[in-house]
């Protein structure tokens, strides 16, 4: 096994063009075609992890959070960044960073969170836009059963929890084959009129290649007549954070002390309690006071994240409560998430998890 059967396999779940504009997410140092020994999964990417990696014979460190976020000018080791870059690239240890395009997985980071506390129909807090597109084919009408598995199969007709998702609509299509052809159906030289139905599909924008490409395999023509479309729908299928309700609402602080439990807490920073029950749930795992007006606008009864400011808690204004529970101890269970994933893919792989706590973050 090499490190890209690794990488690539979290891209087709989590495709690094997903990831937001200021991150850093993929392989940050190494080759992808050396030869895996093993991987240790961490939260961050430190010189004592690179230390563990080493020690537990891992030439592959996955992180979630980047340990290069912007271009490094000089590698004096001058900082914890350059020295753990210098300490990896000595020992010939590769470091993946899955960080916002796992964030934005409907079945990633926040869902984790979510099954954590218990949370049922977790959908997208906030889906993004301009990743969609819509894909209309033209096949004759025996074909088209065939053409559409390929296309589902291949991540087309994906529509919130519905999947095989199609419209289909029939015409007669026409075509004159030139010299050269070796044409389906039809005679060289010949207008030729044919019974077609036109399948509509759509698709995330980050599977259209792999999906046109099916779609060429699948089909029987030489010349696939085929239109692609941009769409400026929400993708309810990707996007930052997640909201979802309670089976059974629960008094605020029972909620807030089961919340402190699941994420081992020391403390959790949050506004003013508006005595009444909790049952719609709005979170997102790390820096998440961006989509304090999102769990608002959608009537969450309380919003967990990280990293909140001062000033941003008056942002509750007392029609939600804010819970800021830390960082790292919202995404800790990343570690565990990738873990997953991981060995259900790969039945012979078992991947080492950190045993070192990286929060940076001391209490007193």
């Amino acid at each position: 096994m090499q490190i890209a059967d690794i990488t690539k396999y979290l891209e087709s779940l989590a495709p690094l063009s997903s990831q937001e504009s200021y991150d850093n997410a993929g392989l940050i140092v190494g080759d992808e075609r050396t030869e895996l020994s093993n991987a240790l999964i961490a939260l961050d990417c430190t010189e004592e992890i690179v230390d563990e990696a080493i020690q537990k014979n891992c030439n592959l460190i996955i992180a979630h959070h980047p340990i290069v976020f912007k271009g490094l000018k000089r590698f004096n080791g001058k900082n914890y960044v350059e020295r753990t870059v210098i300490k990896a690239i000595q020992h010939n240890i590769a470091i993946y960073a899955i960080h916002t395009n796992l964030d934005h997985y409907k079945l990633g980071v926040n869902k984790k969170i979510g099954d954590l506390l218990g949370v049922h129909n977790p959908r997208i807090l906030s889906p993004v836009n301009q990743k969609l597109f819509k894909l209309a084919v033209f096949c004759p009408k025996e074909n088209a059963e065939e053409l559409k598995t390929a296309l589902f199969q291949a991540g087309a007709g994906q529509i919130g929890n519905y999947n095989e998702c199609s419209f289909n609509s029939s015409g007669i299509g026409t075509f004159k084959a030139g010299e050269g052809t070796d044409p389906y159906v039809g005679e060289i030289g010949q207008r030729h009129h044919e019974e077609e139905v036109k399948i509509e599909v759509l698709a995330s924008t980050h599977e259209m290649g792999k999906i046109i490409g099916a779609m060429n395999a699948a089909h029987p023509y030489e010349e696939v007549a085929y239109d692609c479309y941009p769409l400026l729908n929400q993708n309810q299928d990707e996007g930052a954070g997640m909201i979802g309700e309670l089976d059974t609402p629960m008094d605020e602080k029972a909620f807030l002390k089961l919340l402190k439990e699941r994420f081992q807490c020391r403390i959790i920073r949050h506004t003013n309690l508006l005595d009444k029950p909790i049952k719609k749930v709005a979170w997102c795992g790390g820096s998440g006071s961006f989509l304090l007006s999102a769990a608002k606008a959608q009537k969450a009864d309380i919003y967990i994240t990280g990293d909140f400011k001062y000033h941003e808690f008056f942002d509750a204004e007392n029609q939600i409560i804010i819970a800021d529970i830390g960082h790292f101890e919202s995404e800790q269970y990343t570690i565990d998430l990738l873990s997953e994933l991981l060995t259900k893919n790969f039945a012979t792989f078992a991947p080492c998890l950190t045993e070192i706590n990286t929060n940076p973050v001391k209490y007193f």
